[in-house]
């Protein structure tokens, strides 16, 4: 909104006048400054605006809840959907198919991989096995994705939940959460065995959806640091109910 400001030592003309207690425009709402809420704990679903981009031939919508809390990313070309928090940025060049992280939080973040077209058949999330099985491969991705060639480094890692769900698009989903810990000396080399203790590096909370369309594997991916999970669980939970994978033409 353009705020236009008169300076100069001239008479302004009645017409530009305004009123000293002058009302702001209808079209722009107090509320929010009326009844302050936490960051991100409004939510509708109930979309009020949206945006077509255009990569070659990759569609993409943003469409901005009511609420203001989330955007939904439509992806009509690879065919996926989810909801994310307004205030996080996409990132370009993550490796992933989206990535999208918190720009306060970097450690907090979420993307979307897709198996091969050429090299995957896969007809139901069900092919993976039960949840537990999902999990056990869910989890043994992270640690080779975190193997470290640093001498010193130890990561301990524990699955929290594996479970399934048919969603609204009558489709089903498996759910896996796991956490994963690091651990590294600052003096791995060092002679005496009391001087290469390690210390906890981080302490992370890992949420993964995964579910079958276009004979496709797809995973929404979600990383928080465990010491903010807590704070953001519901946002979280919330992008995680949202994912949706769309038969594509």
């Amino acid at each position: 909104m353009a705020i236009a400001a008169v300076t100069g030592g001239g008479r302004r003309p009645p017409c530009r006048r305004a009123p000293a207690a002058a009302s702001p425009p209808a079209r722009f709402s107090c509320r929010c400054s009326t009844h302050p809420v936490p960051r991100r704990n409004v939510l509708s679903t109930m979309l009020s605006t949206s945006t077509v981009i255009l990569f070659g031939s990759k569609q993409i919508t943003l469409a901005e809840t009511t609420g203001g809390t989330f955007r939904e990313y439509i992806d009509t070309f690879d065919g996926y959907s989810f909801l994310y928090p307004k205030s996080w940025i996409q990132v370009r060049g993550a490796g992933a198919d989206i990535f999208f992280r918190d720009p306060f939080f970097l450690d907090e973040n979420m993307s979307v991989e897709i198996s091969s077209p050429s090299s995957s058949k896969y007809m139901t999330v069900e092919d993976l096995g039960p949840p537990e099985k999902a999990a056990e491969r869910v989890l043994q991705q992270y640690l080779t994705e975190f193997m470290s060639t640093r001498l010193g480094v130890r990561r301990t890692s524990n699955i929290l939940s594996a479970s399934s769900k048919v969603a609204d698009d009558g489709k089903l989903y498996y759910e896996v959460e796991v956490n994963i810990k690091s651990f590294a000396s600052n003096n791995e080399l060092a002679v005496m065995p009391q001087d290469r203790v390690q210390r906890l590096e981080w302490d992370r909370r890992y949420l993964s959806v995964l579910g079958v369309e276009n004979k496709r594997l797809y995973e929404l991916r979600l990383q928080s640091p465990e010491k903010v999970f807590k704070e953001e669980e519901g946002d979280l939970r919330r992008v995680m109910d949202s994912f949706r994978v769309n038969k594509t033409a």
